[in-house]
């Protein structure tokens, strides 16, 4: 992915999206204010400033707005960024019928390759609406479309693609394999887009098209590429609402849900893991319930809430045990103890339970996949280090290392370690620790 498509701030993508540089965006903005009777004095300078942390002065805010044709009230009423017009997209304002979950393909496989990285172009309050249109919606399937006849041989081949593309990225992680999905997923779309379809195949397509999004979504998510990873989530989500799979539209909503609690929209994610659990309990085996709860609880945790945080991963562990070794849905096929287990640890550690917590981090990397234990590295040493075990801390730290210098490429497991690294400083003089941040400077992820 090229660096000229990735923008840091919402205003850099509103440019590139314009083909303005930032000499020819400070004209612009200079000429429109002359016509509305303001004067500004923007630059280049004062441009970089904007998209590097500095609001716009209350002028150059109103002329921006009507230079983009946003409503004064909408500036008024949201503070800078959030009101500019990057977070309408196609997935949310398109219909959920089948002709809309196409439409949202098509214009993905477009522009999917472009992350406005850095910010979130899906915030909260549109995700619930999304959230709320999944759970209203019916199943859309219907006659085939023109075009050549999809086949059965066609629709296995994809699904095994799209298999072996999630046990890549469990070994490697995302970031080397996101083409690769796009790929696959442009294939996918195609089909559904100009093939003629039986309406089993044509269900079964959906159904593929579903996690083949959230495949993307999720290597994107792991690669850094957050706006792009949540439009993946939501075009899986109308695909598995069209092929009638309401089990996996919740098991989609939780994972969204990570997005925005990531970015500090804690109440966000827990109104999206209830409308999923609130639309779906009843009717999905305890498997599926279980990673439910356990999401549940995740998001509970990370808003404060202890003691509900504890009962809900109460609810997930009972209903583990009543999964009874009963098969998971492809989709769900890596769910297991090594997920309740990263996530009891994750409650503990905020909780203030750092014994319990450490034990549990560490017995879910042992069980994880090479990319998921240089992911749960950082958090593993976090605890080690909160319960005064820096050997042990630094330990699970370079054992993080080990494996983003060999065959993992993972974001997230990079900014993990560099979080926990933060906590390192009153133990900086140690031999041991120049030598971790001199290893963890040297990651070419750190270097780029």
């Amino acid at each position: 992915m090229s660096s000229d498509l990735l923008a840091v701030h919402p205003l850099t993508y509103l440019r590139q999206l314009r083909g303005w540089g930032k000499n020819q965006f400070a004209g612009i903005m200079r000429d429109h204010g002359a016509k509305l009777g303001i004067n500004l004095a923007t630059n280049r300078t004062l441009v970089w400033k904007w998209e590097n942390g500095q609001a716009p002065e209350p002028d150059a805010q109103v002329v921006l707005a009507d230079l983009l044709g946003v409503k004064s009230r909408t500036v008024t009423s949201n503070p800078w960024p959030s009101w500019l017009p990057v977070w309408e997209v196609t997935s949310i304002t398109a219909p959920w019928t089948k002709a809309g979950t196409v439409d949202v393909l098509v214009e993905l496989g477009r522009s999917g390759r472009m992350d406005r990285r850095g910010f979130l172009t899906i915030t909260g309050a549109a995700m619930a609406t999304v959230a709320a249109s999944w759970a209203a919606a019916s199943p859309a399937l219907a006659a085939g479309m023109n075009g050549d006849q999809v086949t059965d041989q066609m629709v296995s081949t994809l699904e095994t693609r799209v298999e072996t593309l999630r046990t890549l990225d469990e070994q490697m992680g995302g970031a080397r394999l996101i083409g690769q999905a796009q790929g696959d997923l442009a294939v996918i779309t195609s089909l559904l887009d100009n093939g003629r379809n039986t309406g089993a195949l044509e269900a079964r397509l959906y159904r593929l098209a579903a996690r083949a999004n959230y495949i993307t979504g999720w290597m994107a998510y792991d690669a850094g590429l957050r706006s792009a990873g949540q439009q993946y989530y939501v075009a899986a989500l109308r695909c598995a609402k069209t092929a009638g799979d309401d089990a996996l539209g919740a098991f989609l909503l939780a994972e969204m849900g990570v997005h925005l609690s990531e970015h500090g929209d804690t109440h966000g994610r827990i109104n999206l893991i209830s409308t999923a659990l609130d639309n779906s309990t009843n009717r999905i085996q305890p498997g599926v319930r279980s990673f439910l709860e356990l999401h549940h609880a995740e998001s509970l945790s990370r808003d404060g809430q202890h003691q509900k945080a504890g009962t809900a991963l109460n609810r997930s562990l009972d209903l583990w045990s009543q999964h009874d070794g009963d098969e998971l849905p492809s989709w769900l096929s890596w769910y297991g103890d090594a997920q309740l287990s990263s996530t009891e640890g994750k409650i503990m550690l905020r909780s203030g339970q750092v014994e319990r917590a450490t034990g549990a981090l560490a017995s879910s990397i042992d069980q994880a996949v090479p990319r998921d234990q240089a992911v749960r590295a950082g958090r593993l040493a976090t605890a080690r280090l909160a319960g005064k075990d820096l050997d042990g801390a630094l330990d699970a730290a370079n054992r993080g290392l080990d494996l983003l210098e060999g065959p993992v490429q993972s974001v997230r497991a990079v900014d993990r370690l560099t979080k926990f690294d933060s906590y390192l400083k009153p133990h900086q003089a140690e031999p041991a620790v120049a030598e971790f941040r001199e290893r963890l400077r040297a990651l070419p992820a750190m270097a780029a």
